[in-house]
């Protein structure tokens, strides 16, 4: 029997993704099988995605979606995972060698350092995605419990942090990648140049 997801197209589509991945966790770990929570928060508002595929944000974002959408809850989808309690990325330091593919692959740059030196993660920053783990060459990154919470953010303000974080980390990207188009495309034109007065002095 084919599975039945929430239609909704009659809605305002852009505010209802936007109020849909604000009650995401903002992991941004894949897990739900899109490239993040706003694809996911796309594929349902356009029908292609339950509200039962995101294991970090468990039972307590399931019923959220739920409930913003005027639908019943559902258990969590197993073929996607399980949900954990929280937990965040830790670096054993003295194993790290400073290969840098942690940073690169965490969404919300919660890990500093720098090539060919150590690493260490920004615990209260880390969204507990995982992404990092699969890169390391060394094994030198665990996944620690947290057993208790040491600040007053609601689970929603942290999501709405990790959210800010994820955009500023797309911008700088976008910003580095134009940047260095820029510069390829002077170095090309004073290659083309340098060639051009070359071709002159020889006919000369």
């Amino acid at each position: 029997m084919k599975e039945e997801f929430i239609d909704i197209h009659q809605i305002d589509i852009n505010t209802t993704i936007d109020q849909i991945n604000a009650l995401l966790p903002q992991t941004q770990c894949g897990q739900c099988g899109f490239k993040g929570c706003r694809p996911y928060a796309e594929a349902i508002a356009g029908g292609r995605a339950d509200i039962n595929q995101c294991p970090p944000g468990g039972d307590d974002g399931i019923a959220a979606l739920a409930d913003f959408l005027g639908i019943f809850p559902k258990p969590l989808n197993p073929a996607f995972g399980i949900h954990k309690s929280k937990q965040v990325a830790f670096i054993i330091e003295q194993d790290c060698i400073g290969c840098v593919k942690c940073i690169a692959a965490c969404p919300v740059d919660a890990i500093l350092g720098a090539a060919k030196f150590m690493h260490t993660v920004i615990a209260s920053e880390c969204t507990g995605c995982e992404l990092c783990v699969a890169p390391c060459p060394v094994d030198c990154i665990i996944m620690t419990s947290v057993e208790t919470e040491s600040d007053s953010l609601s689970k929603r303000e942290k999501s709405a942090l990790a959210k800010r974080r994820f955009e500023a980390r797309c911008l700088r990207k976008e910003r580095e990648a134009a940047e260095k188009a820029e510069r390829a495309r002077q170095k090309k034109a004073a290659l083309a140049k340098m060639k051009s007065k070359t071709s002159l002095t020889n006919e000369e």
